[in-house]
Order: structure tokens, then sequence, then C-alpha cells
């Protein structure tokens, strides 16, 4: 099964009805973070810590997974060089769009990152991954090729679905599926997702998530939790999310 392609098309048909995560910044916001106006997003609802960033001017940026105009448009503002990897190709044509508004270039690459990334290795000095790892099953191979693109002292910033989103019923108040959530491994998990329109999902581990990044070779600097930012598990306060920033 290629669902992986899967996923790619039904993220584009989500933005097509709306998505948050694929609107594009503003040509106000884009003004603003020109100005030191801004913030980034790896999970749902709490902005990066400004002190995860290095100096971002003339470095090279990767944006794995993180198309839709959001976040890379605010690297170009702050001088990064940019990098754009993701499947969706309605989350490229956003970001390239914003970079025809502002005037300013982008190298935008559409590819699989269950693949090889296609990059020479240590080509990168920032990797900001937010929540996307969640639609694919093997989270190692990502780990193992953002350590291989990465400069020496190079850091990943990752947003993490922590898994306790994958045991509930869609209105989050029922415990109904067992972890690891796998559809791949279960077709009656595959029809509920299908049924859901939610592309196909698998829960993770924190043995995968952030032991992985550091059986690579990362080295762990900070982390926060964060929620989803609406429904059942929001308002009782149950983290869903994690972000960790690494350093190779």
């Amino acid at each position: 099964m290629d669902y992986t392609g899967i996923n790619a098309n039904v993220i584009d048909s989500w933005i097509e009805k709306g998505w948050k995560w694929g609107i594009p910044i503003s040509h106000e916001q884009f003004v603003d973070a020109l100005n030191g106006k801004w913030s980034m997003l790896l999970t749902p609802t709490k902005p990066v810590p400004k002190d995860w960033y290095p100096d971002l001017d003339g470095k090279r940026v990767l944006g794995l997974a993180s198309g839709g105009g959001q976040q890379m448009p605010i690297f170009a503002a702050l001088g990064a060089e940019c990098t754009l990897l993701d499947y969706s190709e309605m989350q490229i044509k956003s970001d390239l769009s914003v970079a025809e508004r502002e005037g300013y270039k982008i190298n935008a690459i559409r590819a699989d990152m269950t693949k090889p990334l296609p990059f020479d290795n240590n080509s990168f000095d920032l990797v900001f991954h937010p929540v996307s790892n969640c639609y694919i099953e093997d989270v190692m191979h990502v780990w193992k090729e953002c350590y291989r693109i990465l400069k020496k002292g190079g850091k990943l910033m990752a947003g993490l679905d922590n898994g306790i989103n994958f045991l509930f019923d869609e209105d989050e108040k029922e415990i109904t599926y067992r972890l690891p959530f796998n559809p791949l491994q279960d077709r009656k998990l595959l029809k509920s997702l299908e049924k859901e329109d939610s592309g196909i999902q698998f829960s993770h581990t924190l043995e995968e998530q952030i032991r992985g990044q550091l059986k690579v070779g990362f080295t762990l600097l900070d982390l926060y939790e964060d929620t989803n930012g609406e429904g059942c598990l929001h308002e009782y306060g149950v983290p869903t999310f994690w972000a960790t920033l690494a350093m190779k």
C-alpha cells in the first residue's frame, strides 16, 4: 500500500476545505517578521521558545514536512536560506506562493520522508519538523536522515504526537483503541480512519520519538509538552504532544 501517497492526497483535500495548517501567513505577518515580531509552532498551541533558535542570518534551514507557508516564510524573513520538503503538492504551492508574493527564494521539493532524503551529508544548520511523523510508520528512519544531513552542531526542532490521541474515539470521550495504533497491521483501524477522513496515521512511543533521537546520536537540549488546543482532552489539560530541541 502506498500509504504516504494516500496521506499526501488526503492532506491536499483538507487544504481545499480550509485546513488551518495549510493557510499561509499574510503579507502583514511577513512584514512583522522582518521587523522582529514573529513566532512559530511545532505543536498546536505553544510557540517555540525564542532561545531555541540560533542566529538564522545566512543559515541553511530545512523545513521537513513543514509546508503550508506558515514557518518557512518567517525563516526567510529572518535571513535564512530555506529548503522545504513536503509530500503534499498543495502545501508546497502555498509556500511557493508566499515566496513569490514576498520576493524571496525557496528550494521546494516534493518528496516522501520515508525514503532517503535528497540531500548531502552535513548540509543544514537547522531542521524544523512540526508534528507530521504520525503519518509515517518508521520514525527511526527520519531521525537517522536528520542526523546525517545536519552539520556538526546543527539543531533539530521536532513536534511529536505522544500517542494519547490514538486511544480515543473521535469525540475524545471514550477509550476505544489499543496502542500501538498501526492501521497497516489492523484493517479495522484502517477502516475507522477512512470513515473519519483521517489519512493513515500511527501512534509512536517515547522510546521511538525521544529515545530514537538519542540512539542515532543527537543530544537532547530541551523539550516541552502541549495539548490539542481544542476538544475534551484539551479541556482537561491532557498533554498530547511533545516538542524537542536536539543537537548533532
